[in-house]
C-alpha cells in the first residue's frame, strides 16, 4: 500500500482540507490506534515526504484528466471539482450564499498589505493618499487581514499582516505565488516620530502629545480621502 494512495483514501474522506503537518498527526495517531504494520511504519513519516507525494498524486488526477483533482490553498490540500461542472453541482447542492465582492479601494489596501506586511495604518494611508478606517474594517470582518503584532516605534501602533483566508480568496498556495509587484516593494514610506493622527489604532505618537496636537492638524486631510468618504456615505 504506497504513501499516495493513504493519502488519496484520507483527503477524499476529509470534511475539510489538511496540511501536510496535519497529515503527519493523522499517521502518528492511527499508529498509536492499530496494529496495523503499515501504520507503524508510517508514523514517523515527514512533512517533506507527506508534500512530495501530494504533488505526484496531484499530477496523477492532472493527467487523468478526471471531473476532480486535488489541489493545494494555503498550504492545505482537497480535491475539489473541475469548473465545467459547476452547473450541474450548484443543482444537486444548491448555491451558496457568496459574500459581496470587495470594493476597489478595499483591493487596492489589500495588496498594499499584502505586499508591504506587516505594516500599520498610517503607513498604508502614506501609500493610498486616503483615508482607510472602514475599509480596513471590512477587511478585518471579512478575516483577510489580521492585526500580527505592534511596531517598534512611538506609540506602537498595530501591525497588519495578510490572513490564510486570504490565500483561499484568491486560489494562493502562499504568499510567494502572487504576481511580482516590485513597484509596489519599493515605495518608500517615512516614518516620522512626530506624525500625529486622531485614531489610537493609528497613532505613532503617545496620548499626551494627541492632545495637545493643534485641532488643525487631526482634522487635516487629503482631498482625495474626503471624497471616499463622501462617496461611501
Amino acid at each position: 500500500m504506497e504513501l499516495k494512495n493513504i493519502l488519496e483514501a484520507v483527503l477524499f474522506s476529509a470534511q475539510k482540507p489538511m496540511s501536510p503537518k496535519e497529515l503527519q498527526e493523522l499517521f502518528a495517531l492511527t499508529a498509536e490506534q492499530t496494529e496495523e504494520e503499515i501504520a507503524r511504519a508510517l508514523k514517523k513519516t515527514k512533512q517533506e515526504a507527506i508534500a512530495t507525494a501530494l504533488e505526484e498524486l496531484a499530477g496523477e488526477h492532472e493527467r487523468a484528466a478526471r471531473s476532480y483533482r486535488l489541489v493545494c490553498v494555503a498550504g492545505s490540500w482537497q480535491f475539489v471539482s473541475q469548473p465545467e461542472f459547476a452547473p450541474w453541482i450548484r443543482t444537486l447542492v444548491g448555491q451558496k450564499q457568496r459574500p459581496t465582492r470587495l470594493s476597489q479601494p478595499a483591493l487596492e489596501t489589500l495588496a498594499i498589505i499584502a505586499y508591504r506586511q506587516p505594516i500599520t495604518r498610517a503607513e498604508i494611508e502614506q501609500i493610498r493618499g486616503v483615508a482607510v478606517d472602514g475599509v480596513m474594517q471590512t477587511l478585518l470582518e471579512r478575516d483577510l487581514v489580521e492585526q500580527s503584532g505592534k511596531a517598534e516605534v512611538v506609540g506602537r501602533p498595530s501591525l497588519y499582516s495578510t490572513t490564510p483566508e486570504f490565500l483561499e480568496y484568491f486560489g494562493l498556495r502562499s504568499l510567494e505565488e502572487m504576481p511580482a509587484a516590485d513597484e509596489l516593494r519599493r515605495i518608500q514610506v517615512q516614518k516620522p516620530e512626530s506624525l500625529v493622527t486622531a485614531d489610537p489604532g493609528l497613532a505613532t505618537a503617545p496620548p499626551e502629545a494627541l492632545a495637545e496636537a493643534d485641532i488643525n492638524q487631526l482634522t487635516a486631510a487629503p482631498t482625495a480621502a474626503v471624497s471616499e468618504r463622501e462617496n461611501k456615505g
